[in-house]
C-alpha cells in the first residue's frame, strides 16, 4: 500500500489540483490530503471511494493492486469513444 501516496499525488498533479482544492472536494484538511500522500495516514474507505470516483480510478489502482489505470468512457458517445481510443492509439505508437 506504499504506493497510494505517490498515486494519489500524480494523480492530483495530473488533474492540476492543489491539496487544498482535493481536501475541499473531500471534506478534509489540506494537512491530511499532504499525510495520505506522504504514507503518514490512509483514507477510511468512504474517503478512498471518493478519490477513485474524483480521478475516474479503481480502488485497487489507488492500492497499488492495479498496475494500470482505466479510462472512464461513460458519457461518451461510441463515435467519441472511438476517437479517444484512436488517440491513445497513435500516443503509444509514438
Amino acid at each position: 500500500m506504499a504506493n497510494f501516496g505517490t498515486r494519489l499525488r500524480a494523480l492530483r498533479l495530473q488533474n492540476h489540483m492543489t491539496q487544498e482544492h482535493l481536501a475541499r472536494q473531500l471534506g478534509v484538511t489540506k494537512s491530511v490530503v499532504s499525510a495520505y500522500e506522504t504514507g503518514l495516514r490512509m483514507p477510511s474507505y468512504e474517503v478512498l471511494i471518493q478519490i477513485a470516483r474524483i480521478y475516474h480510478v479503481t480502488t485497487d489502482y489507488l492500492l497499488g493492486l492495479e498496475q494500470e489505470s482505466h479510462i472512464d468512457l461513460s458519457g461518451l458517445t461510441s463515435q467519441e469513444a472511438d476517437a479517444v481510443m484512436s488517440l491513445i492509439s497513435a500516443m503509444k505508437r509514438v
